[in-house]
């Protein structure tokens, strides 16, 4: 067994590595550049919504208030007619990413600090590197990648999106898993 303590290293130095490799992929390959296409008519679109000063956050609609309402006629008919949409609003005016990109870091740590408790508990010092590299990319890969299929399933995101986001966690996933086995103590 391995305690946390004994794996900052590995833990850090994975996170950073991810950062920048996440960095590299959103912003110079093209790999999701078509995730979210544009919106036909975009303008129109947001001039009819501003007005509305919609609150950050997540929506639906049609949205009912309870599951009598589900089952009415006239919610019903709403639904048919549509449009059916779920949205995220985002808060207006600055474009800065520093906070997402702050927590993106600190989500691959806390990434890293799982990993390396499931290969630290699972393992003693002096694993082989396959061994270290297997428990810490196993985990990781769940972390980056397993929750993101929900969103598919729930919500109809483009199945396109979730594997592409997919082959990112796995590549996160070998990054952390290689660090791990590089650096585990011996």
């Amino acid at each position: 067994m391995v305690g946390l303590s004994a794996l900052w290293l590995p833990i850090l130095l994975s996170s950073v590595l991810v950062f920048v490799l996440s960095s590299v992929i959103h912003t110079v390959l093209p790999w999701h550049k078509s995730d979210y296409p544009k919106l036909p008519n975009e303008d129109r679109v947001m001039d009819a919504l501003r007005p509305l000063a919609i609150p950050p956050g997540d929506y639906m609609m049609p949205r009912p208030s309870s599951r009598q309402e589900m089952r009415s006629p006239q919610f019903v008919e709403k639904f048919k007619k549509g449009p059916v949409v779920m949205f995220t609003v985002f808060p207006g005016g600055s474009m800065s990413m520093g906070k997402n990109l702050v927590m993106w870091f600190l989500y691959s740590v806390v990434v890293g600090c799982f990993a390396a408790y499931v290969a630290g508990r699972a393992l003693p010092a002096g694993a082989a590197y396959l061994q270290v590299f297997r428990f810490a990319g196993v985990t990781a890969f769940v972390a980056y990648s397993v929750a993101l299929w929900q969103m598919s399933i729930w919500y109809h995101r483009s199945w396109v999106t979730t594997i592409k986001a997919t082959v990112d966690g796995l590549i996160y996933a070998l990054l952390t898993a290689g660090t791990f086995g590089w650096l585990w103590p011996r």
